[in-house]
């Protein structure tokens, strides 16, 4: 069984033009054509379609995708590199964790200072904002 493309992204939950896009970048084989020349998706697709869907929300880039697609496609399982890939990524929320905690800090600290400035805290003719430019001057 066929299908054309908006049945394809009604399936999915991705749009016609993405599922394009991703044709055109060879994430997605090109289509059978119709004598209308309207694409014409088999199932196969859909699987295709939603692993590269899932792969996206779990934080993998098209490149990675690709990759683990092509690996597939040349009849070699990705799934070492899969884990491989999981391995960078958790290393990579990890630091990202570890930077928005720092700037959660420094934002609440900048927050307590400002707090207990008078309100009337002078900005030179230069100074938009005498919190932000007070943690500026304490990083220079």
């Amino acid at each position: 069984m066929t299908m054309f493309i908006h049945e394809l992204a009604q399936l999915t939950g991705v749009s016609a033009k993405t599922i394009r896009y991703y044709e055109s970048i060879g994430l997605m084989p090109s289509p059978e054509r119709a004598d209308n020349n309207y694409r014409q998706y088999s199932p196969e697709a859909v699987e295709r379609l939603r692993f590269i869907v899932s792969s996206r929300s779990l934080g993998f880039n098209l490149t990675d995708i690709g990759e683990f697609l092509s690996a597939r496609d040349e009849g070699t399982l990705p799934c070492q590199r899969v884990l491989n890939s999981f391995d960078k990524r958790i290393l990579d929320i990890d630091q990202r964790i570890a930077d928005l905690l720092a700037l959660r800090d420094t934002l609440n600290r900048i927050r307590s200072d400002g707090a207990s400035l008078p309100p009337d805290k002078k900005c030179d003719e230069q100074c938009v904002c005498y919190l932000i430019n007070s943690n500026l001057e304490e990083k220079v």
